[in-house]
């Protein structure tokens, strides 16, 4: 069976751990603070505030992730306690806890876009052990998922947030590039490593 087409981004999923150590499904769960206001999609880089609570990381060039967003669970006013794939924002009450994978030795799936947009691109295996941006989308509320991509422009810019350690191989086209890449925090660049804290 051929692989699917990647017609569009999907986020950043967690695949394994550095050393080809399995992720098992681990995720901690992080509040949302009551009535926050932006959603935070299946998929997405998350940040900790200084107060404790999560939201979504909304930078490119520069990031400072605790982890990918993987869902949430707060108590409806009709449903009762409801499960999400995403966080719709504005949601007023006060026990939303996001599932959140904040290893800092992730390594994530992804696709490649142009910065700044959904537009599919491709990168050479010469992208990999370099250094990207984010391409951050907003993400749908259909399938709850991410829009969040990396951009095609690879450097050795230390400050960029994410490093390409593989290519996902049965992505490659007919000019030997690869849509989708395998990516881990650059150093530095986790809350989790950050030795003044948030």
């Amino acid at each position: 069976m051929a692989y699917p087409t990647v017609s569009a981004p999907y986020g950043l999923i967690p695949i394994n751990l550095v050393g080809g150590q399995v992720f098992a499904g681990a995720t901690r769960q992080i509040p949302i603070a009551a009535n926050s206001a932006t959603a935070i999609f299946f998929g997405d880089v998350v940040e900790l505030n200084n107060n404790g609570t999560l939201s979504k990381e909304t930078g490119t060039a520069v990031a400072t992730p605790v982890g990918v967003f993987l869902g949430c669970t707060y108590t409806d006013a009709t449903y009762g306690q409801t499960f999400r794939q995403y966080y719709p924002g504005n949601v007023n009450v006060d026990d939303i806890y996001a599932y959140v994978q904040d290893n800092p030795t992730t390594l994530f799936k992804v696709a490649v876009c142009t910065a700044g947009g959904t537009t599919i691109n491709a990168v050479s295996r010469a992208a990999v052990g370099e250094n990207t941006a984010l391409v951050q989308n907003a993400g749908s509320t259909v399938t709850g998922n991410s829009k969040v991509a990396v951009s095609v422009t690879t450097a050795t810019d230390s400050t960029l947030p994410v490093r390409i350690i593989d290519v996902v191989h049965e992505t490659a086209n007919s000019l030997g590039s690869y849509t989708e890449v395998i990516v881990k925090w650059n150093a530095g660049m986790h809350q989790y490593d950050n030795p003044t804290g948030v």
